[in-house]
């Protein structure tokens, strides 16, 4: 069960770094400078943090890592993006994407849990913590008013 979830992480993981680095490349406006760099360093933290060490812990289960755009699709709890939106669509996309992902960590620690695979469970509640960060600088964004 838990290679399971884990093979739905990183599918979702993946899905949402390509869609930070895609808004990377092509996000436009007068923020634009900001939110290309803002984009570009979730995208590096995603891949740099999370990619490999989650299809490692697929294998170190002694399953096999998913690895092709087709069965990423499959896993994936996240829609792609085929068109290239406003910048402000941009980041209320990825703010939902995130809150996903947070959901899926929430069950692969859950399963990693019961499981009694303290490490998996650790390297999740990391990740837990990162995406936290990212949704709080995606709802920053986002706020028009100070409260």
């Amino acid at each position: 069960m838990l290679a399971e979830d884990l093979k739905t992480l990183l599918a979702t993981t993946y899905a949402f770094a390509l869609k930070a680095q895609n808004f990377h490349w092509n996000v436009e406006g007068p923020d634009f400078a900001q939110l290309h760099e803002f984009f570009g360093n979730i995208y590096s933290e995603v891949n740099g943090n999370a990619i490999d060490q989650i299809a490692e812990y697929i294998r170190t289960l002694d399953e096999y890592a998913p690895g092709s755009f087709e069965r990423f699709s499959e896993l994936s709890q996240l829609q792609g993006q085929l068109k290239i939106p406003r910048a402000r669509l941009m980041i209320e996309e990825l703010a939902r994407d995130n809150g996903t992902i947070k959901e899926v960590l929430r069950r692969c620690f859950d399963t990693a849990t019961q499981e009694r695979a303290e490490g998996i469970a650790n390297f999740i509640a990391e990740r837990m913590d990162a995406h936290d960060k990212h949704g709080w600088m995606l709802k920053s964004f986002l706020k028009d008013q100070r409260a």
